[in-house]
């Protein structure tokens, strides 16, 4: 949080309603500006890492099965520490882009770190960009047992945003850091 912003929505208390080893739902009792009273929910969780692995012009994306939505995503690498451990973040990105895909990389620069979805979630998610790629073998979760590893050129992957293929809104978002920070040559 800023300190140099005046909050209009301050906290009277908090309670955790619900706990799993993946999130927190947060029931907070809330003061508005107007000093009205309400109660505030949401998901609680430490912040993520997505990795955007470079390679011959295009990218490494992964496509599982996400359950909330019902349908199979293709999306950069991203993920958290277990029992929702918070870490250092680019030991988180390079830890999820092992498991996912097997790749290591001789380089990760960190793009910046953005927030996913602020009206329902307090977490965040770093986003790195992954260089001198080196492959190996995948070792993913048990939940990750559907995933699919593929590169794409970026012209591929761009088609795949335009044809509403690719819509998760994290890669979406980390794509455009990457666009602003490191446009195509």
């Amino acid at each position: 949080m800023r300190p140099d912003i005046e909050h209009s929505i301050r906290q009277i208390s908090t309670r955790v309603a619900y706990e799993s080893p993946y999130m927190r739902l947060r029931e907070d009792r809330i003061a508005r500006l107007d000093g009205s009273e309400g109660v505030y929910t949401y998901v609680d969780k430490p912040d993520f890492a997505l990795v955007i692995a470079v390679e011959n012009g295009g990218f490494h994306l992964v496509e599982q099965y996400r359950y909330p939505v019902r349908s199979r995503s293709w999306e950069f690498v991203q993920g958290a520490l277990p029992d929702l451990a918070a870490g250092h973040p680019e030991s988180v990105a390079r830890r999820e882009l092992l498991e996912e895909t097997g790749i290591t990389a001789g380089v990760m620069r960190h793009l910046g770190r953005l927030n996913c979805a602020t009206g329902m979630s307090s977490q965040g998610f770093n986003v790195f960009v992954a260089l001198e790629l080196s492959h190996g073998e995948a070792a993913p979760e048990v939940e990750e047992q559907d995933l699919r590893r593929r590169w794409f050129s970026r012209a591929e992957f761009e088609g795949m945003i335009r044809d509403g293929v690719v819509t998760d809104n994290s890669t979406l978002a980390a794509y455009a850091l990457l666009l602003l920070q490191m446009p195509p040559t």
